[in-house]
C-alpha cells in the first residue's frame, strides 16, 4: 500500500532548498507514495518540474508581493492573515483544504515550517523535518527552541556542522538517534549537460575575469559585501567583473546600491535563470559571499563544473572544500572576500593546486544514494 505524505514549504521559487525538493521528487519512483505538497504560495519558477503523479495544493495564488506599495498592500495583508489563521486553527486546513485526508508522514521540507507540522491535528502521522540552514545563524532561533526539533520522529539535517549542533543539544540517545545527516541529492549529470548551453544574456570579456556568484538575492547571501568588495578592488586599479544570477525579495536594495555605488559598468544582476551553468562554465571564479549557510550546494555545482572557487568560511563549506583542498576558504567578513578576491587578481597562480585536487576529485555522494538514504527514512518512519 502506498505511503501517504503531506510535504509543506513556502512556495517554489528559486531557492536551494526548493530545487532540491524537486530534484528529489523528480528521482522518486510514483508507485510507492501518495504525495500531496502543500504550498502557502501557488508561485515559483520550479512549479513547471513538479512530477504530474504529485498533488500540488496552495493557500495563496499568484507571485510574491517583496514592497509595501499601497495597491499591493491588502493582497499581502490578506495572505498574511490567512496563513497565521490557518497556522492557529490547523483544524480548519486540515477539514476543509486537506479533507480530513489521514497522513502517515507530515514532512516540513524548511526549518520554517517547524509549528506548522507539529501543531497537526493528526496525532497518528510520523513527523519528518529537513534542515537546510544553520539555525545558530538565524534570528530568533535560540538553543531550547532549536531544542523543539526533537519533538519530530526524524530530523534530516545536510551538514556535519548542523549535525553536530543537534547532538550538542540533544539530551539524551533517543534524541541523538532521530537526527540523521543526508548529502542533498544533486543531479551532476543534468549539471554537465546543461553548462553546454550558449550563454545569451551576458557578454564574458576574456581580458577581464568575471567572478560570479549565484543564489537568491536576500542579506544572507552578502551580496551587498561583494560590491563593496568589488568597488574597493576596483578603486586600487584592479580590473575585474561581477556576475549575480539570482532573484529575491533584496532585488531591487542591491541593484540600487549598485547603481549608488557607480558599479553598473562593471557589475551585473542578471537575475533568475532556469539554467545559470553555462555562466558557471565561462567564468573566472565562483565565489561564496555568504553571512550563513545550511550545506550551500551551490559550490557542489561549482565544484562539479570544477571552478575556482572562493568561499566565505560558513556552515559546510570546510566539508565540501575538504578544508581547503578544493577552493580558497575566507575569514566570514568584508576583509576576508576582499582578501580572496585580491588573491585571485594579483596571484592566480595560487589557485592551481585547488584545480589539482579538483581533476582527481570524486563527489562524496550520487544522486541514486541521497534519494534513497531519504526514502529509507521515509519507509522506516
Amino acid at each position: 500500500m502506498k505511503k501517504k505524505i503531506l510535504i509543506r514549504i513556502g512556495s517554489l521559487r528559486h531557492g536551494g532548498a526548493e530545487k532540491v525538493l524537486i530534484t528529489f521528487l523528480k528521482n522518486l519512483p510514483k508507485d510507492q507514495y501518495e504525495i500531496d505538497l502543500l504550498l502557502n504560495l501557488y508561485s515559483g519558477k520550479y512549479l513547471a518540474d513538479v512530477p504530474d503523479w504529485v498533488n500540488v495544493m496552495f493557500l495563496n495564488r499568484g507571485e510574491m508581493i517583496t514592497t509595501n506599495r499601497p495597491k499591493d498592500l491588502p493582497k499581502k495583508i490578506y495572505r498574511v492573515v490567512y496563513q497565521l489563521l490557518l497556522k492557529k486553527y490547523p483544524k480548519i486546513l486540515y477539514k476543509r483544504k486537506l479533507k480530513n485526508k489521514l497522513y502517515d508522514i507530515e514532512f516540513a521540507a524548511i526549518h520554517g515550517f517547524m509549528d506548522e507540522i507539529l501543531n497537526s491535528p493528526l496525532k497518528s502521522s510520523k513527523k519528518l523535518m529537513w534542515i537546510h540552514n544553520d539555525l545558530t545563524q538565524v534570528s530568533g532561533y535560540t538553543p531550547e527552541k532549536i531544542r523543539r526539533f526533537f519533538n519530530y520522529d526524524k530530523v534530516m539535517v545536510i551538514s556535519e556542522k548542523i549535525q553536530e549542533t543537534f547532538l550538542s543539544l540533544a539530551e539524551n540517545e533517543a534524541e541523538k538517534k532521530k537526527i540523521v545527516r543526508i548529502y542533498n541529492p544533486l543531479d551532476t549529470e543534468e549539471i554537465l549537460t546543461k553548462a553546454e548551453k550558449p550563454v545569451t544574456q551576458y557578454n564574458f570579456d576574456s581580458h577581464v575575469p568575471t567572478f560570479i556568484s549565484v543564489g537568491t538575492v536576500f542579506p544572507q547571501k552578502g551580496f551587498d559585501r561583494l560590491l563593496r568588495v568589488h568597488k574597493q578592488l576596483l578603486d586600487e586599479g584592479l580590473q575585474h567583473k561581477i556576475l549575480i544570477v539570482g532573484d529575491g525579495y533584496d532585488f531591487e536594495n542591491i541593484k540600487t546600491m549598485k547603481s549608488s555605488l557607480g558599479l553598473d559598468e562593471t557589475a551585473t544582476m542578471l537575475g533568475f535563470t532556469d539554467n545559470p551553468y553555462p555562466y558557471f562554465k565561462q567564468a573566472d571564479f565562483y565565489i561564496l559571499s555568504s553571512r550563513y549557510e545550511g550545506f550551500p550546494t551551490v559550490l557542489f555545482e561549482a565544484i562539479t563544473l570544477k571552478k575556482k572557487i572562493i568561499a566565505t568560511d560558513v556552515s559546510g563549506v570546510k566539508e565540501m572544500l575538504e578544508i581547503g583542498k578544493l577552493g580558497c576558504i575566507v575569514d566570514n567578513s568584508e576583509d576576508g572576500i576582499y582578501n580572496g578576491m585580491k588573491q585571485a587578481l594579483t596571484n592566480p597562480g595560487s589557485f592551481v593546486p585547488f584545480q589539482e585536487h579538483l581533476n582527481r576529485y570524486k563527489m562524496p555522494f550520487d544522486l541514486e544514494n541521497s534519494v534513497n538514504s531519504i526514502m529509507e527514512i521515509i519507509d522506516n518512519l
